[in-house]
């Protein structure tokens, strides 16, 4: 049966909508998006059903794929485009999924010229017009700050405009000036917290990676925008203004209404 599903959502010319049933489900699993309203939650199954029907699901590590697995990776990716379309993420087509981290070969040229190489452990990884690449377990893990999914998605959106450098391409309301002011602002500022609370072995409310790079930043707090829009707020209002400036979107707005 799942194989069967999933083979008539692609070959479909016209999307196929989820069994209501899975829909639901996923919906009610993850608070992000149960926080949505109606006219929000119609707008993003038709979005995550077009996904499914351009996007290509492949399993690697021995993971069998399912519908569950398709359409929970679907409805998370679209959220961020709810209010910019389809055709954001264009140029790639394949979503590989792993039941668990993976291992990615690097390599990097220091000073010297030298080459080294080495393995790094990865929960996921968007590749420049490539597939995107997500373990399944850090999937299932959304919904407390930490998304994967979105992480992933927000790298593909910054692509769009060149390297991940947290620049995604912005509307013309939104001067890439300012833009770049409050994200080095924000990142700086980060990058002084995390040291800080590295010293005094505290914890600070967003994933410390994203003090690696300006991209790795754009992503971690992309997750946050929509999973913990209220405390992104409180932390870096102006970094929050201009995340809702680019995704169109208010998260924070949504937690009152709730």
């Amino acid at each position: 049966m799942i194989e069967t599903l999933l083979g008539w959502w692609r070959k479909r010319l016209e999307p196929a909508p989820p069994p209501e049933a899975l829909w639901q489900e996923i919906m009610a699993g993850l608070p992000f998006l149960a926080a949505l309203d109606a006219d929000e939650q119609l707008r993003l199954r038709g979005l995550a059903e077009r996904f499914l029907a351009e996007k290509e699901f492949t399993t690697a590590g021995g993971l069998q794929l399912s519908n569950a697995i398709c359409l929970s990776i679907a409805a998370q990716g679209c959220l961020p485009i709810l209010n910019l379309g389809l055709d954001y993420y264009r140029g790639w087509i394949g979503i590989i999924v792993y039941p668990d981290e993976f291992i990615i070969p690097r390599s990097i040229e220091d000073e010297s010229g030298v080459v080294h190489e080495y393995e790094e452990l990865a929960s996921g990884e968007a590749w420049d017009g490539g597939p995107l690449l997500i373990s399944w377990r850090d999937a299932q893990m959304a919904g407390s700050g930490y998304n994967v999914v979105i992480h992933e998605f927000a790298h593909k959106l910054d692509m769009l405009s060149g390297e991940a450098n947290g620049i995604p391409p912005l509307p013309p309301e939104l001067p890439r000036a300012a833009w770049q002011e409050v994200l080095r602002t924000s990142y700086d500022d980060f990058c002084a917290w995390v040291d800080e609370a590295a010293a005094a072995d505290e914890e600070t409310p967003f994933d410390p990676y994203a003090a690696e790079n300006p991209g790795e930043f754009f992503a971690v707090m992309s997750e946050a925008f929509f999973e913990t829009p209220d405390i992104l707020q409180a932390e870096y209002p102006q970094l929050y203004a201009s995340l809702a400036g680019f995704y169109r979107q208010d998260p924070a707005s949504r937690l009152v209404a709730r």
